[in-house]
């Protein structure tokens, strides 16, 4: 039996490398600007330049570790309360958990409420895609945080990835954060489910890793002070694996729900892991190559690839060992026991048409990266079948596949591929669009106009409603949505009594701010400016940390709300004294707030 070479560190509160993927000379997942926290240079012979090593990695520490780690939970933790949300629908419990005790804090403190909104507000001022890859920067920098309470950054800005030093001036805002909601505390409260979910984890991780070892024919440990590193945090989206190699070290992270994490891209990692080594000590016989770059100039590739052979070679090999072991879906039929000789022909046909038909799916899929720019993949598939029946390791074959490439040969497969205009996503940049449904889908129908639909979703949940938590949550969520298709329908009396509802049954900042707000926009149309500010008071002092609230309410203190196009006059003479009942002007005082059905989603942004 082969006994497992994965070995977990003891959970302790050092720091944990949560980073977006990257390899050598490849850019920042979230910042297709930025540097990479390794290069190669096949041409210098310098195989890595090495930031300063993160003090996660613990040179006396096992080869390959499954760990967690407080400052990247505090760092994830930090981004949920600011309107971090993807794949929360889809996440361990965990991480639902965490955010409501973070909110059950803000909510018993206004300086924990001044502190989120600092953090807040930088963490929108530093927006550069607009999506969940912007939350790479801030994990990137959690690597090199020490833990609280001290927080301090471990290493000169100079030997830091260029992506976490552009964001270094958050570090004593999220200080200040981390002390005012006590995340220390809630991580103590926690941190016995991450071992949880990371015993969940361990078993079929140390079976990818044997696995792949078994094929590869190498051992797992190879003591020569490299690092692979698979850090849990749940508070991220489980959708996405990150990765980023700092020098020899390569560090992981995901997001587990029950056990399951996304293996066959931890598994492409582990791979790089494994072959990068054999290929950089073997680059100046790769840059033979080179002519093969002249051919894939319109492959839908990224730089890197078209500009290095040793990377690009990397990911073939990488892509042909894949394609060899993949699951390809087809059953191999087992030829039965104890059968008679003379139907053994036609059992074995069985077989081999089974084996065929996986076969197809393989050179399909090899012909599919050669298709995309990759297109050293099929010789080296050709090579591994050849390997599988040599009882050398790939580190004893690798030269001889690497020396004994006839490069014309290669050359002209290139010239006679034809290209995909569009690239895959990276696998490590892979995060797969989650299908809208429920609320989900009916925000997105009433951003598009579709009040019918929107409101017949919003309908349906308010109809199942049930005494549980998530059921009340969701029924909160369906008022607001039901307000404002009620705005849009010009219904304001309905609206007002949907607002109110959202108010008595939502523990949501972001719903409950919003209300407010439409509330007091729909008073200052009535000219009863008085209740207006007070609605607008109630906004600023729920606060949900996001700017586009606060600067709403902070306009309905400072002018009372029009509607464009029918402004209008609210005087403090004796027939509209202030806070009067009388309408303005035009007969607006059944008309919704423009842009009603844009502004204050549910879903916090």
């Amino acid at each position: 039996m082969v006994s497992s070479p994965f070995r977990r560190f003891a959970l302790v509160p050092v720091l944990c490398c949560c980073l977006w993927a990257v390899f050598p000379s490849k850019p920042v997942v979230a910042q297709s600007q930025s540097s990479s926290s390794s290069s190669q240079s096949s041409s210098s012979g310098q195989a890595y330049t090495q930031e300063k090593t993160p003090s996660l990695i613990d040179p006396a520490g096992p080869t390959i570790s499954l760990i967690s780690s407080e400052p990247v939970f505090i760092m994830a933790a930090a981004l949920n309360a600011c309107g971090y949300d993807e794949g929360l629908q889809d996440s361990a419990p965990v991480r639902k958990h965490v955010r409501d005790e973070i909110d059950q804090a803000l909510a018993k403190s206004e300086d924990a409420r001044a502190k989120r909104d600092a953090l807040c507000l930088y963490i929108a001022q530093h927006k550069i895609t607009g999506t969940e890859k912007d939350i790479s920067q801030y994990i990137s920098l959690a690597l090199y945080l020490t833990s609280p309470p001290e927080m301090e950054i471990t290493a000169d800005l100079t030997e830091m990835p260029p992506d976490a030093t552009q964001v270094a001036e958050v570090v004593p805002i999220l200080k200040a954060f981390t002390a005012a909601v006590d995340l220390h505390g809630i991580w103590l409260t926690v941190h016995h489910t991450y071992d949880d979910e990371a015993d969940k984890v361990h078993d079929p991780l140390s079976q990818m890793i044997v696995s792949t070892n078994l094929y590869l024919k190498m051992p797992a440990s190879t003591y020569d002070g490299r690092r692979f590193i698979v850090v849990i945090e749940p508070m991220l989206s489980p959708s996405v694996v990150n990765a980023r190699i700092y020098g020899t070290d390569y560090v992981v992270v995901v997001s587990p729900v029950e056990g399951k994490i996304r293996m066959t891209d931890v598994r492409h990692i582990y791979l790089h892991y494994v072959i990068d080594p054999l290929l950089l000590a073997r680059a100046n016989a790769v840059d033979r190559t080179q002519p093969i770059l002249k051919e894939i100039r319109d492959a839908p590739l990224e730089f890197r690839y078209r500009s290095d052979t040793v990377p690009l070679t990397i990911e073939c090999l990488i892509k042909a060992i894949e394609a060899r072991t993949m699951d390809t879906g087809v059953p191999i039929y087992k030829i039965p026991t104890n059968i008679d000789r003379s139907e053994l022909p036609r059992y074995e046909h069985e077989r081999q048409v089974s084996l065929e038909k996986a076969e197809a799916v393989r050179v399909a899929t090899v012909q599919h990266d050669m298709n995309q720019g990759f297109v050293l993949t099929q010789y080296f598939y050709e090579q591994m079948i050849q390997f599988e029946k040599d009882p050398a390791s790939l580190k004893d074959t690798i030269g001889e596949m690497v020396y004994s490439m006839d490069v014309d040969q290669q050359v002209h497969r290139a010239r006679n591929t034809t290209f995909d205009k569009e690239a895959d996503e990276d696998v490590l940049q892979r995060s797969q669009p989650r299908k809208l449904a429920g609320l989900d889908l009916a925000e997105a129908k009433l951003s598009a106009g579709d009040v019918a639909a929107a409101s017949s979703i919003a309908q349906k949940v308010l109809a199942s409603q049930t005494d549980t938590v998530q059921s009340t949550a969701d029924c909160a969520r369906a008022h607001f949505i039901m307000a404002r298709v009620d705005l849009m329908t010009a219904k304001p009396d309905q609206a007002v009594d949907e607002f109110q509802k959202t108010l008595a049954t939502s523990k949501e900042q972001r719903l409950l701010s919003w209300s407010h707000i439409y509330l007091g926009r729909m008073l200052d149309l009535e000219c009863k400016r008085d209740e207006a500010l007070a609605e607008y008071q109630e906004a600023l002092a729920v606060r949900d940390g996001q700017q586009d609230t606060r600067l709403a309410a902070e306009r309905g203190v400072k002018t009372a709300y029009v509607i464009r196009g029918h402004e209008h006059d609210c005087d403090d003479s004796d027939d509209n004294p202030p806070g009067g009942n009388n309408p303005p002007s035009g007969g607006q005082a059944n008309a919704a707030p423009a842009g009603a059905q844009q502004e204050g989603t549910g879903k916090p942004q």
